[in-house]
């Protein structure tokens, strides 16, 4: 059964992400760019002068196989870059149409 990686990471990171899905062989996602919240180690992120900054997100559906790999990368990458921000959710996916 496919599963979704529904990844949120702060948009300075975004070459550091971008690499990390062509390394995984990702070549279909869907962005969200902009978005805005709160994360226990990133900080808030409200695109303001209070609270600037964004995160972006980035929703990839693929087999197990597949998303044992992207979400090993992403935990890479987590550990790489620290505060910065990203982490990966992974979500069962139930109907594709």
């Amino acid at each position: 059964m496919n599963k979704m990686v529904f990844i949120s990471y702060n948009e300075a990171i975004e070459d550091e992400v971008l690499e990390t899905l062509n390394t995984c062989v990702v070549k279909n996602y869907t962005k969200i760019p902009g978005v805005f919240g709160r994360g226990t180690t990133s900080g808030t992120h409200l695109g303001n002068d209070i609270w600037p900054g964004r995160n972006n997100l980035l929703l990839v559906v693929s087999d197990p196989q597949h998303v044992a790999q992207l979400v090993g990368s992403v935990k890479n990458l987590r550990k790489k870059l620290g505060k910065e921000g990203i982490k990966a959710f992974v979500l069962p996916v139930e109907e594709i149409t």
